[in-house]
């Protein structure tokens, strides 16, 4: 039997063709391409799982919207967008029966799991244009916690790339507000009071002020991303998650 190559497994292949053919083209051109196959990879990571549709662009823009809360400058808040959409890009290397568990994890698996940053980041790592950004970085430090209980590294607090800590803020949200195997989606309102209360343990209390801050636009961020997802989605597909967050009022007709 003939075992066909996925082209998730070409990542790195196609990201480094992108960064080839934008050289000398000036580093604002080669940051927009990588942008968009960085966009277009984190699509194909969400389309293995129904659960996950849009998550990594709402993580990538919600991502950039705190950026720009706190204040970072331009060049920044872009690089936080693209990994953003790369953040998961470790997912390639778990098991889709893992993925897709409806339960717990036993240890091997969430062993497995908590792979995922270490491989999206072994996958980037050759890319010169990623590391030198810091979107490397980023990609291992998603899950890093504020208190230093996080993974792959342990590190804690500023020790972890401010990238990164807005990171994990923006795939929280995303995550909470979408259904998943083992649990139902949180209403907004929900996953915003659970931002707050793991504000100083899981996450940055300042990230945690700048989306406060924020108000109602990472809500409005998501359910665009979400509306835009659906439109593009094939007729046959059903996914678990729509364009209405829970807790969110009926659309009016």
């Amino acid at each position: 039997m003939t075992m066909v190559k996925s082209p998730l497994l070409d990542a790195r292949e196609l990201l480094e063709i992108g960064a080839a053919s934008a050289a000398g083209q000036g580093h604002g051109v080669a940051m927009a391409l990588v942008h968009e196959l960085a966009a277009s990879l984190g699509k194909a990571i969400d389309a293995k799982d129904p659960h996950t549709m849009a998550h990594s662009e709402e993580v990538a823009e919600v991502a950039k919207a705190l950026a720009i809360a706190l204040a970072m400058p331009r060049h920044a808040a872009q690089y936080v967008h693209v990994a953003g959409h790369l953040h998961d890009i470790g997912k390639i290397g778990v098991p889709d029966a893992i993925l897709g568990k409806p339960g717990a994890l036993d240890p091997a698996e969430w062993s497995c799991m908590q792979a995922h940053p270490a491989i999206g980041a072994d996958i980037l790592a050759p890319l010169s244009s990623l590391a030198r950004t810091g979107i490397v970085e980023m990609v291992r430090a998603h899950h890093e916690r504020y208190d230093g209980r996080g993974y792959p590294d342990g590190l804690r607090g500023r020790d972890i790339p401010l990238g990164a800590r807005v990171i994990t803020v923006a795939d929280s949200l995303s995550a909470m507000l979408q259904t998943r195997p083992y649990r139902p989606a949180m209403g907004y309102e929900e996953a915003v009071r659970e931002i707050v209360r793991c504000a100083g343990t899981q996450f940055d209390p300042d990230v945690v002020d700048a989306f406060l801050a924020c108000g109602d636009k990472m809500r409005r961020l998501i359910l665009s991303c979400r509306t835009a997802a659906e439109k593009k989605r094939p007729p046959h597909r059903l996914d678990a998650n729509s364009s209405r967050l829970p807790g969110s009022p009926a659309p009016v007709a």
